[in-house]
């Protein structure tokens, strides 16, 4: 009645009012009009009243048009009126002609009991042109109850955590399981140890005799042409090195640590080494006089130290005897 009512003084007012007052009146309500038929909020509750700690469900639906204007959520706050807001929905929307409707549940509890009262939410709306303005949702009242007791009857202690007995039945599939896994494991296991591809032998290499191994350093001591590039001392300190080894792998006698005629010392007391005395001799001096004495030997003398090192190792190859195998008749 007091919409009618307001509706009936404004239409008097407008027959006593001028021309010009009237066409303003219209265009406000003409436009009042248009930003209802734009935008609108309403929102319903599943419950009116609860027990504490319960939850109430509050649906929000808003819809606008957003060819005209753009639509700004209400703020909500986690606390409103001693009501928490536990959850909130993620908002949904739906476009349907022209409009569009957006949706939200918010999850609402009270742990205190009383009638609590859930305002309003206020939306605004931004239209493309004119003045911003805002619509809002209903507001409820939220009942908040405790739970009934009976003060006629005594308090009651909390009881203690009750055991239940367990049967082999409880644990059946537990034992089903690993039974399964057993059998699962011992067949993987035997599958891999079936099908296990044995890796053929790597072919192995010739051998290297103690006398390749020596000509094949020479060769390579030759190839780097120290002396050529006056690195001359560098040059008879390998080549002494290389046959020094020699010596001692070869005829089991020390070499390394003893200077030249000590060394000559033993290749003359040495059965197997006494053929080799002079050549060694040559080797061993030339190279002295060309680390200590810092002589400069001809180009010829280290050619002839290089050729006699390897003169050296192949004569002195050990020899295999063969020993002729029995027939047997």
């Amino acid at each position: 009645m007091s919409c009618l009512n307001k509706i009936r003084a404004l239409l008097i007012n407008m027959c006593k009012a001028p021309l010009g007052v009237w066409g303003l009146l219209v265009l406000v309500f003409l436009s009042s009009t248009s930003f209802a038929q734009d935008a609108s909020a309403g929102a319903r509750m599943d419950a009116r009243q609860i027990v504490v700690g319960d939850q109430a469900r509050l649906f929000i639906e808003v819809k606008n048009n957003p060819s005209t204007g753009r639509l700004q959520w209400a703020t909500i706050p986690d606390t409103v009126n001693d009501l928490e807001i536990v959850e909130r929905g993620k908002i949904d929307t739906l476009a349907q002609g022209g409009f569009v409707t957006y949706r939200q549940r918010l999850l609402i509890t009270g742990f205190d009991s009383g009638m609590f009262k859930l305002p309003p939410f206020v939306f605004s709306v931004i239209p493309n042109s004119g003045t911003p303005y805002t619509i809002q949702t209903d507001s409820f009242s939220l009942l908040v109850q405790t739970v009934a007791v009976d003060t006629t009857k005594g308090f009651k202690g909390i009881k203690n955590i009750i055991y239940v007995k367990s049967t082999w039945r409880d644990y059946i599939w537990y034992f089903i399981g690993g039974i399964i896994l057993i059998i699962l494991t011992v067949f993987v296991v035997l599958y891999f140890i079936r099908n296990k591809k044995i890796a053929p032998p790597k072919p192995q290499g010739p051998v290297e005799t103690l006398q390749d191994k020596t000509l094949r350093l020479l060769s390579e001591l030759d190839t780097r042409q120290l002396w050529q590039k006056n690195q001359v001392k560098e040059y008879y300190v390998e080549l002494t090195d290389i046959i020094r080894n020699y010596i001692e792998e070869r005829f089991h006698t020390p070499a390394m640590e003893l200077t030249t005629d000590e060394l000559l010392y033993k290749v003359q007391l040495h059965r197997e080494l006494q053929p080799y005395q002079t050549l060694l001799s040559v080797i061993l001096h030339t190279a002295d006089l060309a680390k200590f004495a810092k002589a400069q030997p001809l180009p010829q003398e280290h050619t002839d130290a290089m050729e006699k090192a390897c003169e050296f190792v192949n004569t002195s190859r050990p020899v295999i005897i063969e020993t002729p195998t029995e027939k047997t008749i």
